[in-house]
Order: structure tokens, then sequence, then C-alpha cells
């Protein structure tokens, strides 16, 4: 096994990546992405929360830099914040985390950056298979779950999102 090669925070934000890296404890992990069912998933949702969000202060944002931990940096898929961040990389937790998965994903990686999200504040994480059509949403009470009722669905600000809408647009 080759041994990793550790880099500071510094040199990670100093760094270009295409696309961007997520940054765990100084190692730079890439991210699966980068086919058409991915992209155009991704682009649904931005596109679904723009249009009927946005002019509520509520921003939706793809691939933004979070800060989780001070080592860590994630990059979710589509992000959510209540208003302008005021801040090129967040730090402050997102309303919203979102990935969509690729064939590569395991779900031991999945469940890593849900419990990053968590402990940096995210009260909600939403995670989208277009393979499989099924989504999931998790919150620090409830944990991971499958949507069943065909809505993702947050309160508090209340967002809806039918995921006949998602799957469909595609």
């Amino acid at each position: 096994m080759a041994a990793r090669t550790l880099i500071s925070v510094e040199e990670y934000l100093a760094t270009s990546y295409r696309p961007d890296c997520d940054y765990v404890d100084g190692e730079v992990v890439e991210r699966n992405l980068g086919e058409w069912d991915h992209s155009s998933l991704q682009s649904a949702i931005l596109v679904y929360l723009w249009n009927r969000y946005y002019k509520d202060g509520i921003r939706p944002v793809a691939e933004q830099r979070v800060q989780v931990k001070k080592t860590r940096f994630r990059i979710p898929d589509v992000c959510v914040v209540l208003g302008e961040p005021g801040e090129k990389i967040l730090t402050k937790p997102p309303f919203i985390c979102i990935e969509v998965l690729s064939p590569e994903d395991r779900m031991n990686r999945v469940q890593q950056r849900i419990a990053d999200y968590f402990e940096m504040g995210v009260p909600y994480v939403w995670i989208l298979d277009p393979e499989t059509k099924q989504a999931y949403a998790a919150t620090p009470a409830e944990g991971l779950r499958e949507v069943k009722s065909g809505v993702l669905r947050t309160e508090n600000p209340v967002l809806e999102v039918p995921l006949a809408e998602l799957f469909t647009a595609r």
C-alpha cells in the first residue's frame, strides 16, 4: 500500500482542483461525479429549488466548499443556505446538504459525510440515487431514512421537493 501524502489546510485552500475535492484531515479526497445521471439530477435539484424558493431568500448553490471542521472541507453536490452567507467558504452550517450518489459511492463514505454535516450543525441532509430513483432524508434526530412519501421536506422554513419533478425532469 502506498503512503498517503498529507497536505496542510493552507495548501489545500491555495490549490485549484478540477473538479473540486474534499479535504479530510490532511488528505485530498476526490469526489465521484461527472456522469450524465449525476450531473443532470444535480442540475434538476438546483433548478427546482432556485425557481421555487430563491425569491424567499433561500439560496441553493452547487459544489460549494463547506468547512465542517478545522481540518475538514466537504463539497456537497448542492447545498441550501438561508439568506446571503457573507463568506466565500461556508463555515456556518447550510440549511440542507444534498448528495447525489454515483455508482462508485460506498455507504460508509456517505455516512461519514452525513456525520460531518451533523457535527457542523446542518439540520437536513438529502441523498438521491439517480440509478434507483430513491431518495433518503437524514436529520440528527431521526437518522437516515428512505423517503417513501415521494416528497423531500424540511421544516422552518418548509421546503418541499417532489421526487417525480427531479427524476422525470432529466
